[in-house]
């Protein structure tokens, strides 16, 4: 007897439309036997480009809005920096849907192009930034214009055979989760190189009188590489006139089912859908949030409660927290996963994320050697346990959906996430510039109220992760 994936097999090679890029790669899909490492690498590499400029001027922006002498007080920097964090995530929430159908309508590839090319210029346009609101507007528009990581989730979907599927997925929460370390690593690196190195990098040179260009250039370089690479991939979109598209009954049932799961009302009323998407916003908030806050907390000076870091030692500590992610992310999280599940390990995870928060404010107190290992150990546990909690929602918010409805639920996610990740930035400055003000304060003086605000977010997220809130789907 013919197996219901065969006859599928047979129905689909007989809608093989020869001119059709979608069909040239369901078919490839068939054909395939072996691992698909080729794609594995396009995904992450087009996620990684996306991924490094959205947090990589969290080590250097305290010294840039100093440099911009738009704060009265020291304590005030933190609070002009917050805007400057969130005004990508900004421009990402008003154009997330419109590049979802966008990418829907046009095609994924053109959607991905532009995403390269708008970092190639406006993170340039960034390192150029002679003023606050220059700052503020080339950031806004590199996430308004770039609407990538919606469609590269169903991308990912449509490229890789189904047994595969979700290792592409897993590629892009694990590209994702590295490029917001390795971004803040070389932003702390390579800004303000005249400093640095004096021998190879005069004052009056351009990296001298634009001190945050160089780590904006190198990224804004390798994005170039990226686009000019992305020009030969697939792309994924079924291209059909109307009327070749009526064929078996198999395919007609398909297609019913189609317009009525995709329907906008049907998602928003999809509940393993929408709360998932809720618990993921939540914890994204709360990282977002800690990305820029143990940024500024590390550079701030000691007598506001910080570390006195220099960029360059924010960017070791980062260096290392990638290092020790990336060895995680592909040896322990699988196994973990495999014997717990998704939710069992982020709630685990959220949970030993709240005592390690409230140490951090006593590990200031620490110098030297102590400090630097001490810290170091920290910010890996932290970081490891936020993508474990990412990763594990992100793929529950991936089951609760038919593959069908994935570009237009990755468009509600976007938005909603996007919302969160901006108010995280803008709210993180703006309260940890009031808790460095409150040194004397009888309750939480200084930066133990910033780490407990984190903890209460990491807090009600955990809680989201039951039932009654959360409810699983499985496709």
């Amino acid at each position: 007897m013919t197996s219901n994936n065969e006859l599928k097999n047979e129905l689909l090679e007989q809608q093989y439309h020869e001119n059709c890029p979608g069909c040239k790669v369901d078919r490839q899909k068939r054909m395939q036997t072996g691992f698909p490492i080729k794609e594995l690498i396009f995904i992450w590499v087009v996620v990684l480009c996306v991924a490094l400029p959205i947090s990589s001027l969290f080590p250097f922006l305290y010294f840039m809005i100093k440099d911009f002498n738009i704060a009265e007080k020291e304590e005030d920097i933190s609070y002009y920096a917050g805007f400057v964090g969130s005004a990508y995530m900004i421009g990402r929430a008003l154009t997330s849907v419109f590049w979802g159908v966008v990418a829907d309508r046009y095609g994924r590839k053109p959607v991905i192009l532009l995403g390269t090319s708008t970092v190639v210029i406006f993170n340039t346009l960034f390192g150029f930034s002679v003023n606050y609101w220059m700052a503020i507007a080339t950031r806004f528009l590199l996430g308004f214009l770039n609407g990538l990581l919606g469609p590269i989730k169903a991308y990912a979907c449509e490229l890789f055979p189904e047994e595969h599927q979700a290792l592409g997925l897993s590629a892009i929460s694990t590209s994702w989760g590295i490029g917001l370390i390795i971004g803040p690593a070389l932003g702390g690196y390579l800004a303000q190189p005249a400093e640095k190195f004096p021998a190879l990098v005069s004052s009056d040179s351009l990296f001298g009188r634009f001190p945050y260009l160089l780590p904006c250039l190198c990224i804004s370089i390798f994005a170039l590489f990226v686009t000019i690479g992305a020009l030969w991939l697939p792309e994924t979109l079924h291209f059909h006139k109307k009327d070749e598209l009526e064929s078996p009954s198999f395919d007609n049932e398909e297609k019913t089912n189609e317009g009525k799961d995709s329907n906008l009302g049907s998602l928003l009323k999809n509940w393993p859908l929408m709360s998932s998407i809720i618990v993921y916003c939540v914890f994204s908030l709360h990282d977002m949030a800690y990305s820029e806050i143990f940024s500024l907390w590390a550079v701030s000076p000691k007598s506001l409660g910080g570390l006195n870091y220099t960029t360059e030692d924010v960017g070791t500590v980062l260096s290392v927290t990638g290092v020790g992610l990336l060895v995680f992310q592909f040896t322990l999280y699988p196994i973990m996963e495999r014997i717990f599940g998704p939710i069992v390990v982020a709630r685990i995870a959220g949970v030993l994320s709240i005592p390690l928060l409230s140490s951090y404010p006593f590990i200031a107190m620490l110098s030297g050697f102590a400090l630097s290992l001490t810290l170091n150990s920290a910010s890996i546990v932290k970081n490891v346990l936020s993508v474990s909690i990412i990763t594990g929602t992100f793929m529950l918010q991936n089951k609760a959906v038919d593959q069908r409805q994935r570009g237009a639920a990755n468009g509600i996610a976007m938005t909603m996430q996007s919302i969160c990740k901006a108010i995280g930035p803008a709210c993180g400055g703006a309260l940890l510039s009031w808790s460095q003000q409150r040194q004397n304060a009888a309750f939480l003086p200084g930066d133990q109220m910033i780490f407990f605000i984190l903890n209460i977010i990491e807090g009600i997220g955990v809680i989201l992760t039951f039932k009654p809130f959360l409810i699983t789907n499985h496709y």
